[in-house]
């Protein structure tokens, strides 16, 4: 069995990590605070102590960064991923970031002779400690078909895409849709009690419709009494939305809704809301309702 290497063990790469020494990988991850190996520690995981030592132990490292300027630094920084680089080695990035990023990152390290994959997720941690995440995977082909045994025991679905940078440009435009059902279920529920009427009403008949998504039968509920466990931070999906916005404009794309969802996603976390879950930007348009 191949050794795995993951380096960012937030809530994402944790849960990844767990997955995969439940199905029998060795597993070795790095994260500047060590206090977030712990449990991967505890369950039998090696604890490196920089990137260069998570690459020269692992047949593939698994990125789980904060955005393009972390992948970056743990693959070319002082002592990263590069540093240990060998025979065989790939580096997997499952961070969010710009697809133009990807593309100069992805570049730099395969003219250093490493195979590189861009393989972003749909789900959070809760469906990843169960390997049930989707993967959508960009790079050469056969690469992906290399990993493709490791990525079916991270995700139910992996789906190939094609050419670097397409992962993350669908990646980017999945969360978009994130961020506005997250406000137009919150608007919702919002409208619906300051009028007087129970919000589960709204929902109920909501998802009895075309219009209902795994959110609005989910997490909604939760929203209602502003009771949801963090999987995915506020603060984190206000950064996607500076990526999504950026990418755009890159792309000379006008996105005239995800401005403003980006406005108030920030506003809400300079607010004091970013440690909630994505969903808790309920919590912020309530706070603006009561003025």
């Amino acid at each position: 069995m191949i050794t795995i290497g993951i380096v960012g063990t937030g809530m994402l790469g944790e849960a990844v990590g767990l997955h995969l020494m439940d199905v029998g990988y060795k597993v070795i991850v790095f994260n500047r605070t060590k206090e977030k190996t712990r449990k991967l520690k505890e369950k039998g995981a090696k604890v490196a102590e920089t990137p260069k030592q998570v690459a020269e132990n692992s047949d593939v490292v698994i990125t789980v960064v904060k955005d393009a300027n972390a992948v970056r630094d743990v693959i070319f920084g002082e002592k990263g991923i590069m540093e240990g680089k060998h025979n065989g080695m790939c580096i997997a990035d499952m961070s969010t970031v710009n697809p133009n990023a990807t593309k100069e990152i992805s570049k730099q390290v395969t003219e250093n002779d490493v195979d590189y994959m861009e393989i972003p997720v749909m789900g959070g941690p809760n469906v990843a400690i169960k390997g049930k995440l989707v993967i959508m995977a960009s790079g050469k082909k056969e690469i992906f078909e290399k990993c493709k045994p490791l990525f079916e025991s991270i995700a139910e679905q992996s789906i190939y895409l094609g050419e670097t940078g397409t992962a993350h440009s669908i990646k980017l435009a999945m969360n978009l849709q994130i961020a506005m059902l997250a406000l137009a279920l919150s608007e919702g529920i919002t409208l619906t009690k300051k009028a007087g009427f129970d919000p589960e009403i709204f929902l109920k008949i909501l998802n009895s419709t075309y219009f209902k998504t795994g959110m609005s039968e989910g997490k909604a509920y939760k929203m209602v009494d502003e009771n949801v466990e963090p999987t995915f931070t506020l603060a984190n999906l206000k950064k996607d939305l500076d990526t999504i916005n950026d990418a755009a404009e890159s792309f000379d794309s006008e996105l005239p809704m995800a401005k403003i969802a980006r406005k108030i996603y920030a506003d809400a976390t300079d607010a004091g809301f970013g440690d909630l879950d994505y969903t808790g930007i309920i919590s912020y348009i309530r706070k603006l309702s009561k003025k």
